[in-house]
Protein backbone atom coordinates (compact mmCIF):
# COMPACT_ATOMS: atom_id res chain seq x y z
CA UNK A 1 0.00 0.00 0.00
CA UNK A 2 1.38 3.37 -1.05
CA UNK A 3 0.28 6.92 -0.19
CA UNK A 4 -1.44 7.14 -3.56
CA UNK A 5 -3.59 4.13 -2.58
CA UNK A 6 -4.84 6.12 0.41
CA UNK A 7 -5.94 9.18 -1.54
CA UNK A 8 -9.66 8.31 -1.17
CA UNK A 9 -9.13 8.27 2.62
CA UNK A 10 -7.25 11.57 2.43
CA UNK A 11 -9.99 13.13 0.31
CA UNK A 12 -12.65 12.06 2.85
CA UNK A 13 -10.50 13.49 5.67
CA UNK A 14 -10.13 16.82 3.89
CA UNK A 15 -13.60 17.16 2.35
CA UNK A 16 -15.55 16.00 5.40
CA UNK A 17 -13.13 17.66 7.84
CA UNK A 18 -13.17 14.48 9.92
CA UNK A 19 -11.50 14.14 13.30
CA UNK A 20 -8.38 12.10 13.84
CA UNK A 21 -10.32 9.41 15.75
CA UNK A 22 -12.69 8.98 12.82
CA UNK A 23 -9.78 8.99 10.37
CA UNK A 24 -7.94 6.38 12.49
CA UNK A 25 -10.97 4.07 12.35
CA UNK A 26 -10.92 3.86 8.54
CA UNK A 27 -10.53 0.17 7.57
CA UNK A 28 -7.94 1.06 4.91
CA UNK A 29 -5.53 2.08 7.70
CA UNK A 30 -6.10 -0.90 10.00
CA UNK A 31 -3.64 -3.14 8.14
CA UNK A 32 -0.76 -0.75 8.85
CA UNK A 33 -0.87 -1.29 12.62
CA UNK A 34 1.14 1.90 13.17
CA UNK A 35 1.36 3.77 16.48
CA UNK A 36 -1.27 6.53 16.73
CA UNK A 37 1.32 9.30 16.97
CA UNK A 38 2.96 8.14 13.73
CA UNK A 39 -0.34 7.69 11.92
CA UNK A 40 -1.45 11.17 12.95
CA UNK A 41 1.79 13.02 12.14
CA UNK A 42 2.44 11.21 8.87
CA UNK A 43 -0.88 10.29 7.25
CA UNK A 44 -3.48 12.49 8.94
CA UNK A 45 -1.37 15.65 8.92
CA UNK A 46 0.54 15.13 5.65
CA UNK A 47 -0.94 12.25 3.66
CA UNK A 48 -2.23 14.53 0.92
CA UNK A 49 0.62 17.06 1.07
CA UNK A 50 2.19 17.31 -2.42
CA UNK A 51 5.82 17.45 -1.17
CA UNK A 52 5.21 14.34 0.96
CA UNK A 53 3.67 12.55 -2.00
CA UNK A 54 6.69 13.49 -4.09
CA UNK A 55 9.24 12.36 -1.49
CA UNK A 56 7.43 9.34 0.00
CA UNK A 57 4.68 8.39 -2.46
CA UNK A 58 6.61 5.36 -3.72
CA UNK A 59 7.16 3.95 -0.21
CA UNK A 60 5.29 0.72 0.55
CA UNK A 61 3.75 1.66 3.88
CA UNK A 62 3.22 -1.99 4.86
CA UNK A 63 7.00 -2.50 4.90
CA UNK A 64 7.65 0.13 7.56
CA UNK A 65 7.89 -0.89 11.22
CA UNK A 66 7.80 2.03 13.68
CA UNK A 67 9.50 2.05 17.05
CA UNK A 68 10.13 4.80 19.58
CA UNK A 69 13.92 5.09 19.87
CA UNK A 70 16.28 7.21 21.95
CA UNK A 71 18.96 8.95 19.93
CA UNK A 72 21.90 11.13 20.85
CA UNK A 73 21.56 14.86 20.15
CA UNK A 74 24.55 14.53 17.83
CA UNK A 75 22.72 11.86 15.79
CA UNK A 76 20.61 14.71 14.37
CA UNK A 77 23.63 16.64 13.05
CA UNK A 78 23.41 16.75 9.28
CA UNK A 79 20.37 14.46 9.17
CA UNK A 80 18.56 15.34 5.92
CA UNK A 81 14.88 15.60 5.12
CA UNK A 82 13.06 14.88 1.87
CA UNK A 83 14.33 16.49 -1.34
CA UNK A 84 11.34 18.83 -1.62
CA UNK A 85 12.17 20.40 1.75
CA UNK A 86 15.97 20.39 1.42
CA UNK A 87 17.47 23.21 3.45
CA UNK A 88 14.46 23.82 5.67
CA UNK A 89 16.00 22.24 8.79
CA UNK A 90 18.98 24.56 8.46
CA UNK A 91 16.62 27.53 8.03
CA UNK A 92 14.84 26.64 11.28
CA UNK A 93 18.21 26.16 13.01
CA UNK A 94 19.18 29.77 12.24
CA UNK A 95 16.43 31.10 14.53
CA UNK A 96 15.63 28.42 17.13
CA UNK A 97 14.27 30.85 19.73
CA UNK A 98 11.83 32.32 17.20
CA UNK A 99 10.47 28.90 16.19
CA UNK A 100 9.88 28.02 19.83
CA UNK A 101 8.32 31.34 20.85
CA UNK A 102 5.69 31.22 18.09
CA UNK A 103 4.44 27.92 19.52
CA UNK A 104 2.35 27.50 22.65
CA UNK A 105 4.07 28.56 25.91
CA UNK A 106 4.25 24.88 26.93
CA UNK A 107 6.69 24.21 24.08
CA UNK A 108 9.13 26.86 25.31
CA UNK A 109 8.85 25.67 28.90
CA UNK A 110 9.49 22.10 27.81
CA UNK A 111 12.65 23.08 25.92
CA UNK A 112 13.89 25.09 28.92
CA UNK A 113 13.08 22.40 31.48
CA UNK A 114 13.86 19.24 29.52
CA UNK A 115 16.07 20.38 26.63
CA UNK A 116 14.02 18.48 24.08
CA UNK A 117 10.75 18.47 22.15
CA UNK A 118 7.37 17.59 23.58
CA UNK A 119 6.36 15.29 20.72
CA UNK A 120 8.84 12.90 19.10
CA UNK A 121 9.45 13.60 15.41
CA UNK A 122 9.29 10.93 12.71
CA UNK A 123 12.52 9.63 11.19
CA UNK A 124 12.84 7.06 8.45
CA UNK A 125 15.60 4.61 7.64
CA UNK A 126 16.86 5.75 4.25
CA UNK A 127 17.10 2.14 3.04
CA UNK A 128 13.29 2.26 2.75
CA UNK A 129 13.66 5.02 0.17
CA UNK A 130 16.73 3.65 -1.63
CA UNK A 131 18.14 0.21 -0.82
CA UNK A 132 21.69 1.48 -1.44
CA UNK A 133 21.39 4.39 1.02
CA UNK A 134 22.03 4.42 4.78
CA UNK A 135 21.28 6.50 7.85
CA UNK A 136 18.12 8.25 8.99
CA UNK A 137 16.10 11.03 7.40
CA UNK A 138 13.64 13.45 9.03
CA UNK A 139 10.18 12.62 7.71
CA UNK A 140 8.14 14.91 9.98
CA UNK A 141 9.43 17.25 12.66
CA UNK A 142 11.75 19.39 10.57
CA UNK A 143 11.11 22.41 12.79
CA UNK A 144 11.81 20.39 15.94
CA UNK A 145 15.09 19.05 14.56
CA UNK A 146 16.05 22.54 13.34
CA UNK A 147 15.37 23.96 16.80
CA UNK A 148 17.54 21.23 18.32
CA UNK A 149 20.42 22.02 15.97
CA UNK A 150 20.07 25.75 16.56
CA UNK A 151 19.93 25.36 20.33
CA UNK A 152 23.08 23.25 20.20
CA UNK A 153 24.83 25.89 18.11
CA UNK A 154 23.72 28.71 20.42
CA UNK A 155 24.64 26.68 23.50
CA UNK A 156 21.11 26.72 24.90
CA UNK A 157 19.81 23.89 27.08
CA UNK A 158 19.74 20.64 25.09
CA UNK A 159 19.31 17.17 26.55
CA UNK A 160 21.97 14.62 25.58
CA UNK A 161 19.31 12.24 24.17
CA UNK A 162 15.96 12.64 22.41
CA UNK A 163 13.10 10.32 21.54
CA UNK A 164 11.99 9.89 17.95
CA UNK A 165 9.70 7.52 16.10
CA UNK A 166 11.93 5.63 13.67
CA UNK A 167 10.51 3.76 10.69
CA UNK A 168 12.70 0.85 9.63
CA UNK A 169 12.26 -1.96 7.12
CA UNK A 170 10.00 -4.74 8.39
CA UNK A 171 12.20 -7.62 9.51
CA UNK A 172 12.45 -10.52 7.07
CA UNK A 173 9.96 -13.23 7.97
CA UNK A 174 7.62 -10.79 9.72
CA UNK A 175 4.17 -10.99 8.21
CA UNK A 176 3.15 -8.21 5.85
Amino acid sequence: MKLSDLQPVMTRRRDADISYSRFRADPALATLDWPDDVLEQFLFDHGDNAPFLHDYGHLDLRHVAWRLETLSATDFDGMPTGATDAGCIEAYAKHPVHWVTIRSPEVGRHWEEHGTWMRPPLLIDRRLLDATDSGLQVLEGRTRVGVLRGRLREQLRVAPTHQAWVGRPVAQGAGV
